[in-house]
């Protein structure tokens, strides 16, 4: 997470509350609170997962075919055992086969323990050097391969540009998308996705983010054994 380019931050980050009065700008709604979330990897210590604030934490487990994450572990059990919502994450390198790389991916957080309710995703951030007709069939391997194993629809996540760049037939996968030039929840989705699900709004202290959806909403897309 900490290679997407940081771009300018328009909104400060409110306090550290656990909620966020802020709406999507594509909804008619009104304000509303929206579920608090960060995003760790080895580069982030010290996360009080316990402490109230948050209402749901992501993890990096794994990157290309080798990678493990150090932290990851603890994090997975930490934001469990705080009761959290809790999602893995898995950095992409396109130059690699997607195969392999979905199940490194799986191996390690079924390792660490996969629970009902637990959110799988993809960060994909760079090409590589291959083409946008390659990334984002690599990205749909990828994706595909893990939905097949687990019976996950898993997230993608990236920034808002390159989302829309190579996100072609993927609007079906949940939408993780970084922008850190909207504030928290208002932001709208990328072509080809109607909606996003969780924003990445600031990376301070950590990644901060926002979901549009509630906790208990965000479990059911999550891991469901009876799935599988």
């Amino acid at each position: 997470m900490k290679r997407i380019a940081k771009l300018l931050v328009t909104s400060a980050i409110a306090g550290g509350a656990m909620f966020q009065l802020a709406a999507p700008s594509n909804a008619a709604e009104p304000p509303k609170p929206l579920p608090q979330g960060v995003d760790v990897s080895t580069y982030d210590r010290g996360v009080d997962w316990g402490g109230g604030r948050l209402g749901f934490g992501i993890a990096k487990a794994t990157e290309g075919t080798g990678h493990d994450d150090e932290t990851f572990a603890a994090n997975w059990a930490k934001i469990r055992q705080s009761g959290l919502v809790r999602g893995a994450y898995h950095y992409g390198h396109p130059k690699n086969d997607p195969v392999r790389e979905a199940d490194h991916f799986l191996s390690v957080v079924n390792s660490a323990g996969l629970q009902p309710g637990d959110l799988l995703m993809l960060d994909l951030e760079s090409t590589d050097g291959r083409s946008d007709q390659q990334v984002n069939e690599w990205a749909k391997r990828w994706l595909e391969h893990v939905q097949q194993k687990t019976g996950v629809k898993p997230f993608f996540y990236s920034s808002w540009s390159f989302a829309q760049e190579h996100g072609e037939g993927l609007g079906a996968y949940p939408l993780w998308v970084a922008h850190y030039g909207k504030a928290p929840g208002r932001v709208t989705a990328p072509s080809p996705w109607k909606e996003w699900t969780i924003h990445q709004y600031a990376s301070t202290d950590h990644d901060h983010n926002v979901s549009r959806l509630s906790a208990d909403q965000l479990r059911g897309l999550g891991y469901n054994p009876a799935q599988r």
